[in-house]
Protein backbone atom coordinates (compact mmCIF):
# COMPACT_ATOMS: atom_id res chain seq x y z
CA UNK A 1 0.00 0.00 0.00
CA UNK A 2 1.21 3.51 -0.93
CA UNK A 3 2.38 5.29 2.16
CA UNK A 4 0.34 8.18 1.33
CA UNK A 5 -2.89 6.10 1.45
CA UNK A 6 -1.58 4.68 4.95
CA UNK A 7 -1.52 7.69 6.28
CA UNK A 8 -4.90 8.67 5.28
CA UNK A 9 -6.29 5.68 7.17
CA UNK A 10 -4.34 6.42 10.12
CA UNK A 11 -5.68 9.93 10.41
CA UNK A 12 -9.11 8.60 9.87
CA UNK A 13 -8.96 5.91 12.75
CA UNK A 14 -10.47 6.05 15.73
CA UNK A 15 -7.10 6.57 17.54
CA UNK A 16 -5.23 9.64 17.46
CA UNK A 17 -1.67 9.68 15.19
CA UNK A 18 1.34 9.88 17.85
CA UNK A 19 4.13 11.47 14.79
CA UNK A 20 7.63 11.92 16.46
CA UNK A 21 9.65 14.20 14.84
CA UNK A 22 12.92 12.65 13.50
CA UNK A 23 15.85 14.97 13.44
CA UNK A 24 17.68 13.14 10.40
CA UNK A 25 17.78 10.25 8.50
CA UNK A 26 19.26 8.45 11.71
CA UNK A 27 16.54 9.47 13.67
CA UNK A 28 13.65 8.36 10.98
CA UNK A 29 15.04 4.99 10.84
CA UNK A 30 14.99 4.55 15.13
CA UNK A 31 11.39 5.82 15.03
CA UNK A 32 10.27 3.33 12.96
CA UNK A 33 12.29 0.50 14.77
CA UNK A 34 10.38 2.19 18.01
CA UNK A 35 7.22 0.71 16.41
CA UNK A 36 5.30 4.06 15.31
CA UNK A 37 2.83 3.91 11.85
CA UNK A 38 4.33 7.47 11.04
CA UNK A 39 6.52 10.44 11.92
CA UNK A 40 7.03 13.76 11.14
CA UNK A 41 10.09 15.91 10.37
CA UNK A 42 9.67 19.93 10.56
CA UNK A 43 12.23 22.93 9.41
CA UNK A 44 13.30 23.35 13.01
CA UNK A 45 14.92 20.39 13.33
CA UNK A 46 16.05 20.97 9.53
CA UNK A 47 18.00 24.01 9.73
CA UNK A 48 19.28 22.64 13.43
CA UNK A 49 20.78 19.72 11.81
CA UNK A 50 22.20 21.39 8.73
CA UNK A 51 23.08 24.75 9.75
CA UNK A 52 22.85 24.91 13.27
CA UNK A 53 20.69 27.59 13.18
CA UNK A 54 17.34 29.10 14.47
CA UNK A 55 14.11 27.85 11.77
CA UNK A 56 13.61 31.29 10.14
CA UNK A 57 13.41 30.34 6.71
CA UNK A 58 17.08 29.82 5.43
CA UNK A 59 16.93 26.40 3.73
CA UNK A 60 15.62 26.76 0.25
CA UNK A 61 12.54 24.35 -0.89
CA UNK A 62 15.44 21.74 -3.02
CA UNK A 63 17.07 21.72 0.02
CA UNK A 64 14.49 20.56 2.11
CA UNK A 65 12.96 18.28 -0.45
CA UNK A 66 16.57 16.90 -0.83
CA UNK A 67 16.08 16.38 3.12
CA UNK A 68 13.01 14.41 3.12
CA UNK A 69 14.49 12.36 0.42
CA UNK A 70 17.01 11.44 2.64
CA UNK A 71 14.49 10.30 5.12
CA UNK A 72 12.12 8.35 3.05
CA UNK A 73 14.83 6.36 2.62
CA UNK A 74 15.93 5.77 5.31
CA UNK A 75 12.66 4.73 6.82
CA UNK A 76 9.79 3.32 4.78
CA UNK A 77 7.23 5.12 7.33
CA UNK A 78 4.76 7.86 5.94
CA UNK A 79 5.91 11.19 6.64
CA UNK A 80 4.30 14.10 6.80
CA UNK A 81 7.10 17.31 5.68
CA UNK A 82 7.12 21.04 6.13
CA UNK A 83 6.20 23.10 2.97
CA UNK A 84 6.58 26.12 5.05
CA UNK A 85 4.75 28.87 2.93
CA UNK A 86 5.41 27.07 -0.32
CA UNK A 87 8.50 29.13 -1.21
CA UNK A 88 6.61 31.75 -3.34
CA UNK A 89 3.17 32.38 -4.85
CA UNK A 90 0.91 29.40 -6.42
CA UNK A 91 3.25 28.34 -9.48
CA UNK A 92 6.08 27.78 -6.36
CA UNK A 93 3.88 26.28 -4.57
CA UNK A 94 3.24 23.45 -7.31
CA UNK A 95 6.64 22.98 -8.00
CA UNK A 96 6.99 22.39 -4.36
CA UNK A 97 4.34 19.62 -4.35
CA UNK A 98 6.52 18.14 -6.75
CA UNK A 99 9.67 18.07 -5.72
CA UNK A 100 8.40 16.81 -2.26
CA UNK A 101 6.20 14.19 -3.93
CA UNK A 102 9.78 12.89 -5.79
CA UNK A 103 11.06 12.55 -2.21
CA UNK A 104 8.81 10.18 -1.01
CA UNK A 105 6.77 12.52 1.05
CA UNK A 106 3.28 11.03 2.13
CA UNK A 107 1.58 14.52 3.32
CA UNK A 108 2.94 18.55 3.18
CA UNK A 109 1.79 21.29 5.30
CA UNK A 110 1.44 24.86 4.11
CA UNK A 111 1.20 27.75 6.11
CA UNK A 112 -0.49 31.55 5.96
CA UNK A 113 3.18 33.35 7.04
CA UNK A 114 4.83 36.53 5.33
CA UNK A 115 8.00 35.11 4.03
CA UNK A 116 10.63 34.79 5.43
CA UNK A 117 8.30 32.50 8.40
CA UNK A 118 9.97 31.22 11.15
CA UNK A 119 9.09 28.72 13.90
CA UNK A 120 5.20 29.23 14.72
CA UNK A 121 6.30 29.34 18.70
CA UNK A 122 8.52 32.44 18.21
CA UNK A 123 7.52 35.75 18.70
CA UNK A 124 6.96 38.88 15.90
CA UNK A 125 4.86 36.92 13.58
CA UNK A 126 2.95 37.87 10.44
CA UNK A 127 0.63 36.27 8.10
CA UNK A 128 -0.65 36.74 4.69
CA UNK A 129 -4.35 37.75 3.74
CA UNK A 130 -6.60 35.05 3.79
CA UNK A 131 -7.42 35.22 -0.06
CA UNK A 132 -3.22 34.66 -0.93
CA UNK A 133 -3.19 31.58 1.62
CA UNK A 134 -6.04 29.91 0.01
CA UNK A 135 -4.42 30.07 -3.12
CA UNK A 136 -1.55 28.66 -2.30
CA UNK A 137 -3.71 25.70 -0.61
CA UNK A 138 -5.72 25.28 -4.39
CA UNK A 139 -2.26 24.89 -5.96
CA UNK A 140 -0.87 22.36 -3.78
CA UNK A 141 -4.32 20.14 -4.02
CA UNK A 142 -4.36 20.57 -7.98
CA UNK A 143 -1.19 19.65 -8.40
CA UNK A 144 -0.78 16.89 -6.26
CA UNK A 145 0.05 13.50 -8.94
CA UNK A 146 -0.94 11.04 -5.92
CA UNK A 147 -4.63 12.05 -5.33
CA UNK A 148 -3.85 10.63 -1.69
CA UNK A 149 -1.36 12.93 -0.68
CA UNK A 150 -2.41 14.45 2.24
CA UNK A 151 -1.94 18.37 2.10
CA UNK A 152 -2.60 19.87 5.66
CA UNK A 153 -3.83 23.84 5.74
CA UNK A 154 -2.05 25.45 8.52
CA UNK A 155 -2.55 29.03 9.81
CA UNK A 156 -0.25 31.22 12.11
CA UNK A 157 -3.16 34.03 12.92
CA UNK A 158 -4.08 32.81 16.44
CA UNK A 159 -0.97 34.68 17.30
CA UNK A 160 -1.18 37.44 15.39
CA UNK A 161 -4.86 38.37 14.72
CA UNK A 162 -6.31 36.36 17.37
CA UNK A 163 -8.37 32.68 17.79
CA UNK A 164 -11.51 33.82 16.09
CA UNK A 165 -9.57 34.92 12.82
CA UNK A 166 -7.52 31.45 12.93
CA UNK A 167 -10.54 29.24 13.01
CA UNK A 168 -12.42 31.33 10.21
CA UNK A 169 -8.87 30.67 8.30
CA UNK A 170 -8.81 27.13 9.19
CA UNK A 171 -12.86 26.58 8.15
CA UNK A 172 -12.26 28.21 4.73
CA UNK A 173 -9.37 25.81 4.21
CA UNK A 174 -11.55 22.88 4.34
CA UNK A 175 -13.74 24.24 2.42
CA UNK A 176 -11.14 24.73 -0.47
CA UNK A 177 -10.62 20.97 0.00
CA UNK A 178 -7.55 20.48 2.59
CA UNK A 179 -7.55 17.31 4.08
CA UNK A 180 -6.11 17.86 7.53
CA UNK A 181 -5.95 21.39 9.54
CA UNK A 182 -3.56 22.94 12.01
CA UNK A 183 -3.83 25.94 14.23
CA UNK A 184 -0.67 27.05 15.50
CA UNK A 185 0.32 27.26 18.90
CA UNK A 186 -3.11 27.68 21.14
CA UNK A 187 -2.13 28.79 24.30
CA UNK A 188 -4.77 27.16 26.63
CA UNK A 189 -7.19 23.87 26.99
CA UNK A 190 -9.57 26.33 25.90
CA UNK A 191 -8.68 27.16 22.59
CA UNK A 192 -7.55 23.46 21.64
CA UNK A 193 -11.45 22.80 22.64
CA UNK A 194 -12.83 25.67 20.25
CA UNK A 195 -10.54 24.57 17.57
CA UNK A 196 -11.62 20.78 17.50
CA UNK A 197 -14.98 21.79 17.79
CA UNK A 198 -15.65 24.51 15.42
CA UNK A 199 -13.88 22.61 12.67
CA UNK A 200 -15.49 20.40 10.25
CA UNK A 201 -12.35 18.54 9.41
CA UNK A 202 -9.03 16.54 10.99
CA UNK A 203 -7.17 18.36 13.34
CA UNK A 204 -3.31 18.26 14.43
CA UNK A 205 -1.85 19.26 17.45
CA UNK A 206 1.32 20.40 17.82
CA UNK A 207 3.57 19.47 20.82
CA UNK A 208 6.60 21.57 21.38
CA UNK A 209 8.38 21.16 24.45
CA UNK A 210 8.46 24.54 26.72
CA UNK A 211 6.74 26.25 23.54
CA UNK A 212 3.46 28.28 23.94
CA UNK A 213 0.66 25.51 23.59
CA UNK A 214 0.16 23.10 26.90
CA UNK A 215 1.57 19.89 26.49
CA UNK A 216 -0.86 17.58 27.31
CA UNK A 217 -0.51 13.72 26.62
CA UNK A 218 -2.06 11.58 23.32
CA UNK A 219 -4.84 10.43 25.28
CA UNK A 220 -5.97 14.10 26.52
CA UNK A 221 -5.41 15.39 23.10
CA UNK A 222 -7.84 12.54 21.62
CA UNK A 223 -10.53 13.15 23.95
CA UNK A 224 -10.47 16.69 22.93
CA UNK A 225 -10.74 15.71 19.88
CA UNK A 226 -7.22 16.23 17.64
CA UNK A 227 -6.73 13.41 14.80
CA UNK A 228 -3.46 13.83 15.14
CA UNK A 229 -0.37 15.03 17.47
CA UNK A 230 3.48 16.13 16.45
CA UNK A 231 6.50 16.17 18.36
CA UNK A 232 8.58 18.02 15.64
CA UNK A 233 11.19 19.21 18.06
CA UNK A 234 11.76 16.47 20.93
CA UNK A 235 14.35 14.52 19.57
CA UNK A 236 16.23 18.03 18.34
CA UNK A 237 15.74 18.87 22.00
CA UNK A 238 17.11 15.20 23.02
CA UNK A 239 20.25 15.25 20.89
CA UNK A 240 21.33 18.81 21.62
CA UNK A 241 21.00 17.89 26.02
CA UNK A 242 23.11 14.65 24.97
CA UNK A 243 26.03 16.17 22.96
CA UNK A 244 26.18 18.63 25.61
CA UNK A 245 26.98 16.53 28.51
CA UNK A 246 29.23 14.04 26.62
CA UNK A 247 31.06 17.54 25.39
CA UNK A 248 31.71 18.53 29.05
CA UNK A 249 32.68 15.08 30.09
CA UNK A 250 35.14 14.18 27.80
CA UNK A 251 36.48 18.39 28.08
CA UNK A 252 36.68 17.47 31.86
CA UNK A 253 38.34 13.87 32.00
CA UNK A 254 39.59 13.61 28.73
CA UNK A 255 37.89 10.63 28.31
CA UNK A 256 34.31 9.42 27.53
CA UNK A 257 34.82 6.56 29.85
CA UNK A 258 31.97 8.22 32.18
CA UNK A 259 29.21 8.27 29.31
CA UNK A 260 30.28 4.50 28.36
CA UNK A 261 26.43 3.72 30.02
CA UNK A 262 24.95 6.69 27.66
CA UNK A 263 26.03 5.74 24.39
CA UNK A 264 25.17 2.37 22.24
CA UNK A 265 27.88 -0.11 21.36
CA UNK A 266 29.83 -0.06 18.40
CA UNK A 267 27.79 -3.18 17.50
CA UNK A 268 24.40 -1.68 18.55
CA UNK A 269 25.00 1.21 16.23
CA UNK A 270 26.28 -1.29 12.97
CA UNK A 271 22.75 -2.68 14.04
CA UNK A 272 20.71 -0.01 14.45
CA UNK A 273 22.05 1.32 10.59
CA UNK A 274 21.69 -2.25 9.15
CA UNK A 275 25.50 -2.94 8.14
CA UNK A 276 24.79 -6.57 8.72
CA UNK A 277 22.00 -6.68 5.97
CA UNK A 278 23.93 -4.40 3.77
CA UNK A 279 26.75 -7.05 3.76
CA UNK A 280 24.46 -9.74 3.39
CA UNK A 281 23.55 -7.61 -0.46
CA UNK A 282 27.10 -7.44 -0.86
CA UNK A 283 27.83 -11.35 -0.43
CA UNK A 284 25.33 -12.18 -2.85
CA UNK A 285 25.95 -9.79 -5.47
CA UNK A 286 29.76 -11.12 -5.34
CA UNK A 287 28.28 -14.77 -5.32
CA UNK A 288 26.36 -13.99 -8.50
CA UNK A 289 29.06 -12.42 -10.33
CA UNK A 290 31.33 -15.20 -9.12
CA UNK A 291 29.09 -17.68 -10.37
CA UNK A 292 28.23 -15.83 -14.24
CA UNK A 293 32.38 -15.93 -14.83
CA UNK A 294 32.79 -19.13 -13.92
CA UNK A 295 30.05 -20.22 -16.78
CA UNK A 296 31.98 -17.80 -19.36
CA UNK A 297 35.15 -20.26 -18.39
Amino acid sequence: MKRTTIFRELLAAEEILLLPGAHDALTAKIIFQSGFKAYTAGGYAATAGMLGAPDISQLSMTEMADFYARLCDASPLPILADADTGYGGPANVARTVRAYERAGVAALFIEDQVFPKRCGHMDGKRVVPRAEWLEKIKAALDSRMDPDLVVMARTDALAVIGIDEAIERAQEAREAGADLLFVEAPTSVEQMKRICSELDGPALANNVETGKTPALTAAELEAIGYAAVAYPVAATYAITAAVRELMQVLKKEGTTRGMAGRMVTFEEFNNTVGLAEIRARETACADFARSIVRKAK
